[in-house]
């Protein structure tokens, strides 16, 4: 039986239900591909969770402390949505709870996601009818030739005019019969899942930036704690110099040696200066302030490197908002081919027409000014030079490269969570070497100090050993600002505390 049978009710006498069970089983096909997800083997652990061959000359013990991350127990040691309170700091919960309204990147990927949500209301538009009305009025006339006279002139009479006047409605609906509707609602459903993530993405991305530049201030601080000191000393210093070269008991070698010591130190403290007004301007602008309405007090106490829970690799495909939304677009371009292969299949449409058409107002509602219509238009493109084709291609093309890409986001994902291990662990163990160094400096500077004071050496040897110190309490603070950002990255690089929705247990 045709399709046109079982749609035409002069044919077939009770066709209703004939042709609502035709129609059902004709839309239950779908052409195109149904979507599986991509498989990659993503290994059973990480390889720098197992490491222990950078130990260097460090202890067993020493080189077990501190590694910054601990693996992860069931549901309890998992990194939760709001992970910067792992560091418990009250000033960077405040900032990221401003952030989470106000940072405009945020603002940006929201309004995309709602973007996504009307494409996706468009696609699913199609299955419902289209419903229409209309309305005109029209006034026409003709003329007629009138007879010659005996002058030769023609004459011309009108032979009225009439007024049309019609009202009508339209309902049409094309059949699903491919399923390019549902592959269509498919694909726009998965792109919204994946602006979603994208929404995710871009919060997380935005946190883990505050959150670095924020420990990078506050050391920043701390440094420039130390080289006020530093120069209070060195002033001191200078001054006993020159005393000391008043009396005789100093070259002048000593006192310009000294002042060039003073003014270097200076510099660098001023050099700061603009670094941290950089940071603070930066801060300012991913909470959604202008920079002249910001400002950020000096902070006295360091932040302390949290242990970062870190889960097995699989894992990490439902903690990377990243990971999820390249899944995501993958089922979209899978969707996609779909919708290109069902162009070759023909079109079916139902149209129903009604209304009332009279050249009388007084019989505009009347019977016999009535009509109606009602029939199926069955559209099939024979030749179109290969457009359709070519589609299809695209479409298989680009599922191919979504493949790739959701596949190489996944193992960037993975390198960047081995990096992170690594260099968190080896900072914990340079953090160490760095703090033995730091005790012999400040101890040779000491012993240096009370030689120089003794008589025993010049000033020279004192200047030497003093940038020694510095340098090293500029390399132990650096290390600890290293610390603090690794560990932000490595929470980044694990997801933080999202997770695809619906994974997570109850």
């Amino acid at each position: 039986m045709s399709i046109f049978a079982l749609l035409n009710p002069a044919r077939i006498v009770g066709w209703k239900p004939f042709a609502a069970s035709g129609l059902l089983l004709l839309s239950a096909c779908a052409v195109g591909p149904d979507y599986r997800q991509p498989t990659l083997d993503v290994g059973t652990s990480y390889k720098e969770a197992n490491s222990t061959g950078r130990a260097g000359s460090l202890s067993a013990q020493e080189a077990n402390a501190a590694p910054g991350w601990v693996l992860a127990q069931p549901s309890d040691a998992a990194l939760r949505g709001d992970w910067w309170q792992l560091f418990n700091d009250p000033v960077l919960s405040g900032l990221m709870e401003k952030l989470q309204s106000a940072n405009l990147s945020i603002v940006q990927a929201e309004a995309q996601y709602r973007q996504a949500q009307a494409l996706l209301q468009s696609a699913r538009s199609g299955f419902f009818p289209t419903v229409g009305t209309s309305a005109s009025a029209t006034r026409s006339g003709t003329g007629s030739n009138g007879s010659s006279g005996g002058s030769g002139s023609t004459s011309f009479s009108g032979d009225g005019s009439n007024n049309q006047y019609t009202l009508s409605g339209n309902v049409s609906w094309e059949a699903d019969l491919w399923g390019k509707v549902r592959r269509s609602v498919e694909s726009s459903r998965a792109g919204l899942e994946a602006s979603a993530a994208d929404v995710a993405t871009t919060r997380l991305s935005m946190q883990s930036t505050l959150a670095q530049t924020y420990f990078r201030l506050r050391v920043m601080d701390a440094e420039q704690r130390l080289l006020q000191q530093t120069v209070a000393a060195y002033e001191r210093s200078l001054t006993t110099t020159l005393n000391r070269y008043q009396a005789g008991v100093a070259a002048q070698a000593d006192v310009a040696v000294s002042r060039t010591q003073l003014e270097n130190t200076r510099t660098q403290l001023l050099a700061l200066d603009w670094q941290r007004a950089q940071l603070e301007h930066a801060i300012a602008v991913l909470v959604g302030l202008p920079p002249s309405g910001f400002a950020m007090n000096t902070a006295q106490v360091l932040g302390t490197v949290p242990v970062v829970p870190v889960s097995l690799p699989s894992q990490l495909l439902e903690r990377r908002p990243d990971v999820a939304a390249a899944e995501r677009r993958t089922a979209e371009a899978n969707a996609n081919i779909g919708v290109a292969q069902a162009a070759w299949f023909p079109d079916l449409t139902l149209s129903a027409q009604a209304g009332f058409r009279s050249g009388q107002w007084t019989q505009w509602l009347a019977a016999p000014a009535s009509f109606w219509s009602l029939g199926p238009a069955l559209a099939l493109t024979l030749f179109d030079g290969g457009a359709r084709q070519a589609q299809l291609e695209q479409a298989r093309a680009g599922y191919d490269a979504q493949v790739a890409a959701y596949r190489l986001t996944v193992l960037t994902a993975l390198r960047e969570v081995e990096d992170y291990l690594v260099q968190l662990h080896v900072l914990g163990q340079e953090q160490m070497t760095q703090g033995r160094a730091l005790e012999s400096a400040r101890e040779s500077l000491r012993l240096t100090q009370n030689q120089y004071e003794a008589g025993l050496i010049d000033y020279l040897s004192v200047v030497q050993v003093e940038t020694t110190a510095l340098s090293t309490e500029r390399a132990a603070l650096q290390l600890t600002a290293d610390r603090l950002v690794a560990s932000v990255q490595l929470i980044a690089a694990l997801g933080g505390g999202w997770e695809v929705p619906g994974t997570r247990p109850d």
